[in-house]
């Protein structure tokens, strides 16, 4: 079997962060910049600190991903090490950590293969496929695995209900009059990542509401690989239970657990987002290294 090792950023998101440490990844931190101040994402400022931090701001804060030295000397060292190196970012749309990636596999010379991968997706989506790529690392050969993690891009989903709309706004994701007139009366935009990019896609105006529209996106997958709740805060909150509820009676068995958003997610969303993320199951036949 070839030695195979994953690169990211501290913008993924897992379910359970303790799993991530028995995988073969290597994180490098996104900086965090608020207020004239910069932070190492899961060094100088934890989650919960970070949201706490966005939380109180303004404007979004800065999200700036591992520079292309930083990917450069990570490649460089693993390539002493490993027959391959799986790098997977952060959608090309919404961050420039994939292009800083791409430059610095240009920059390695060596017989270490490396893969660049855009996720086309951000926070939990994004570790869904770290997941996924750790998980084939196992099973398949170094070609096969690249086709697998290429394969899942396309197969990853997700939806949110913004809570506030004012960084919607400041993102360009809804124009100002939509963004104010929403706010003005109390409606919680939806949107959805969709080639890379977020769209809104509707609307709710009660909690019950968005519940509803959640298990109704959920419910257009005959069958999962993964599935992870999106919610601001580690302690489960009451839409997340509402929603593991009526989850449990769409689909008996599976298992829906919660993550909080990332700062890079916070960044283009606001902090009070509830949302769920999907890996659909490959149809029989497809991605048969996975």
């Amino acid at each position: 079997m070839p030695k195979i090792r994953i690169v990211t950023d501290s913008g993924a998101r897992f379910s359970n962060p303790r799993l991530i440490k028995h995988y073969p990844v290597t994180i490098l931190p996104n900086q965090i910049e608020i207020d004239g101040h910069g932070y190492s994402e899961g060094i100088d400022l934890g989650t919960e600190a970070a949201l706490q931090l966005i939380s109180s701001q303004k404007t979004p804060p800065k999200i700036i991903p591992p520079s292309i030295n930083d990917f450069a000397q990570v490649f460089a060292r693993l390539s002493y090490h490993y027959d391959l190196v799986i790098s997977i970012h952060p959608s090309r749309e919404l961050s420039d950590s994939w292009r800083h990636g791409r430059l610095a596999a240009q920059q390695v010379a060596g017989p270490c293969d490396i893969a660049v991968v855009d996720s086309q997706s951000l926070c939990a989506g994004q570790g869904m496929l770290i997941r996924a790529a750790a998980r084939a690392v196992q099973e398949a050969a170094a070609e096969a695995v690249i086709q697998a993690v290429r394969g899942a891009v396309k197969r990853i989903y997700s939806v949110y209900c913004v809570g506030q709309t004012d960084w919607l706004r400041f993102n360009k994701i809804m124009t100002p009059s939509h963004a104010v007139l929403s706010s003005r009366l109390g409606i919680k935009p939806f949107v959805s990542l969709e080639e890379g990019k977020f769209i809104v896609i509707g609307k709710a105006q009660t909690r019950a509401q968005a519940v509803e529209r959640l298990v109704e996106f959920l419910a257009e997958f005959t069958a999962f690989d993964d599935a992870v709740i999106l919610q601001r805060g580690k302690t489960i909150s009451d839409d997340t239970r509402l929603l593991q509820d009526r989850l449990a009676l769409e689909f008996p068995g599976q298992h829906f657990p919660f993550t909080t958003p990332s700062a890079a997610m916070a960044a283009y969303l606001g902090t009070a987002v509830t949302g769920v993320a999907v890996l659909e199951k490959a149809a029989e036949g497809l991605d048969n290294g996975f």
